[in-house]
């Protein structure tokens, strides 16, 4: 059976967040399968953008993502307008296949106003071979020190 935990927090816009990887079980890997962002306070008026990578430095998350970038594992996107100027999200991109076995830099940030952002993922954990984790702690170290 898989097992899933979460991590959550709040952020300031434009600041990162390691989620921390190191220490967990031998063996083992995890999938990122949900990466959720939240208003910190009622307003009808937010937009809130979020980036998570396994590279060396974080992803802006408002100065354009590049799909090609081999570490970014996840963005998201969320926001409101009492005037109907912008779509309602959220609207949430995953690359559920990474299996991550290090660190990973979250960064939010908001578009409109300057109030924390709050953040939720969830992962689940891949039971992995020798090869199997040899391979993607080559992968993640690789991407990572570029």
């Amino acid at each position: 059976m898989k097992k899933e935990f979460v991590m959550r927090g709040q952020t300031e816009s434009g600041q990162t967040e390691v989620l921390n990887f190191s220490g967990n079980k031998l063996g083992y890997a995890y999938r990122l399968v949900e990466f959720q962002l939240y208003p910190s306070e009622p307003n009808n008026n937010y937009e809130l953008n979020g980036t998570i990578t396994a590279g060396k430095t974080a992803v802006a998350p408002t100065t354009g993502i590049n799909y090609n970038d081999e570490g970014l594992i996840a963005t998201s996107w969320l926001a409101a307008s009492s005037n109907n100027y912008y779509a309602h999200g959220p609207v949430t991109v995953i690359n559920d296949t990474f299996l991550i076995t290090q660190n990973l830099i979250l960064m939010v940030q908001t578009a409109l106003g300057s109030d924390p952002i709050n953040w939720q993922c969830r992962f689940v954990s891949e039971k992995m071979s020798g090869p199997e984790e040899a391979t993607a702690n080559y992968k993640q170290f690789t991407i990572s020190d570029e």
